[in-house]
């Protein structure tokens, strides 16, 4: 009997550190991609025209995807991964000035994973430092796209379909 009693703790026992393992990720294993989505000339287009419009002539294309970024300060050297948690400040703003969404340095956004953004910011969060400050002229397919993002409660669009994002952002913390 007490070899059934011990076989069977045994086996509760392998169960529960086999079941308590299933479903947990190494934080280390980060499968996630920044995307390689190239905008359309088109959409390159009308980036450029904003751009040039406004006087900013300092820019660099990011790896030819029609997205463009000024980097207005670097930050200290520690870089944050695409499955890293970051705190920022950022104003989103359109072409015309209209501001769609903001988190302020007294009221600032933290998000879990750098992955889950738009590909825009995916792509050139990891390019700051803690303390870096960017803008950032995204074409609508590093965006939003033609859907935008529409509340599905009422049909109105927190960001319009087919927009060329602007953001000015801050990175305040690398979180982990």
């Amino acid at each position: 009997m007490k070899k059934l009693n011990l076989k069977l703790m045994v086996a509760v026992v392998i169960a529960a550190v086999l079941i308590g393992a299933c479903g947990k990720k190494d934080k280390n294993e980060c499968t996630a991609t920044a995307g390689s989505t190239v905008a359309s000339d088109a959409e390159e287009a009308m980036v450029i025209k904003y751009l040039d419009s406004m006087g900013i002539t300092t820019r660099t294309e990011l790896n030819g995807s029609g997205m463009y970024y000024v980097i207005d300060t670097a930050g200290n050297s520690k870089r944050a991964g695409l499955c890293t948690s970051v705190t920022v400040s950022y104003k989103g703003y359109y072409r015309n000035g209209n501001v769609f969404d903001q988190a302020t340095a007294a009221s600032p956004a933290t998000f879990p994973e750098i992955s889950n953004l738009i590909e825009g910011w995916r792509r050139t969060l990891p390019l700051l430092g803690e303390g870096g400050v960017i803008r950032m002229f995204i074409p609508p397919s590093l965006g939003y796209g033609a859907s935008g993002w529409q509340n599905p409660n009422t049909g109105l669009y927190y960001i319009l379909p087919n927009a060329v994002l602007i953001f000015e952002m801050k990175l305040i913390a690398i979180n982990g």
